[in-house]
């Protein structure tokens, strides 16, 4: 019987029926509630600001193209329900881009960050910059306020690995954005000797480590109960760290970060910035 039954989750349906405008509207609200969770760290950077001003356009617009497919995948593995197709997701990615082009445009005004005297290339970049990580967050908006957890896809065991990977991928996003701007990192990174980022890069992949069995990623469907340990080491914990680091690489070239900078500095930043990009990927049971 339906009364005996969990109500369904909210979402943003496209075809809703009219008896049900609030379980839209609280859709909507977590939605918007996400995207500030996620945006707000980057709204009130400084360096955030001046990105969406000087940023170069082709690498702004490349970023906002690939947000689309991982708003798209998220939405498979965190939406507001189980999606039926494609197109499902889609329509959860074109809402959450629009609900995180909203939220920034809205709190970036209130700060009085957006003005009318300001030229139009500039409003738009520092938008659509935030509207990155805000829309991230909207898509993730019942996983973080609703008491819902994201959940790797059903499926064979090669498509549930994946799935893990991909979710680690977007925690380390998630952290990487937020400091990657700023000059700090960039100052660390330059005090910073060889042994001072092997050090940093063992110290790393060991809390990385630590984390996937505290989140027990060894009793998931990946990785069966008995599993050993140095099978999570080289399957979660290596290559997490692994795709950490290429997140680095591809956030501080989009931030121009690596424009004119030798190998060496530019290899001791993705270190850097691979700390807390590391550090987000093992945690990302936790913060998604």
């Amino acid at each position: 019987m339906q009364g005996a039954e969990d109500p369904p989750s909210p979402r943003w349906p496209s075809n809703a029926p009219r008896s049900e405008p609030r379980q839209i509207v609280v859709g909507l609200g977590r939605a918007f509630g996400g995207a500030l969770i996620f945006a707000l760290p980057m709204i009130m950077t400084m360096e955030m600001w001046w990105l969406g001003f000087y940023i170069d356009r082709f690498r702004l617009a490349l970023l906002l193209i690939l947000t689309i497919p991982v708003l798209a995948l998220l939405s498979s593995h965190a939406g507001f329900q189980k999606t039926s197709d494609w197109k499902d997701d889609l329509r959860d990615a074109a809402i959450a881009y629009g609900i995180g082009i909203l939220a920034s445009a809205v709190v970036l005004a209130t700060f009085g960050l957006l003005r009318f005297d300001m030229p139009l290339d500039e409003i738009v970049g520092k938008i659509a910059i935030q509207a990155v990580p805000a829309s991230i967050g909207a898509i993730l908006g019942r996983s973080q306020l609703g008491g819902g957890k994201t959940q790797p896809s059903e499926g064979p065991e090669e498509v549930n690995y994946a799935s893990e990977l991909f979710l680690m991928s977007i925690g380390a996003l998630f952290l990487g954005l937020n400091v990657a701007p700023t000059e700090e990192m960039v100052l660390i990174s330059y005090k910073m000797t060889a042994w001072h980022a092997v050090a940093l890069i063992v110290l790393s992949i060991l809390l990385m480590q630590g984390f996937v069995y505290a989140v027990e990623f060894h009793g998931e469907e990946s990785l069966p109960p008995g599993t050993p340990w140095w099978s999570a080491f080289l399957r979660f914990t290596l290559v997490g760290y692994v795709l950490a680091a290429l997140i680095s690489l591809y956030v501080l070239w989009t931030f121009g970060r690596t424009d004119g900078v030798a190998s060496p500095e530019i290899l001791r930043a993705v270190v850097v910035l691979g700390f807390p990009a590391a550090i987000g990927a093992a945690a990302a049971r936790l913060i998604l």
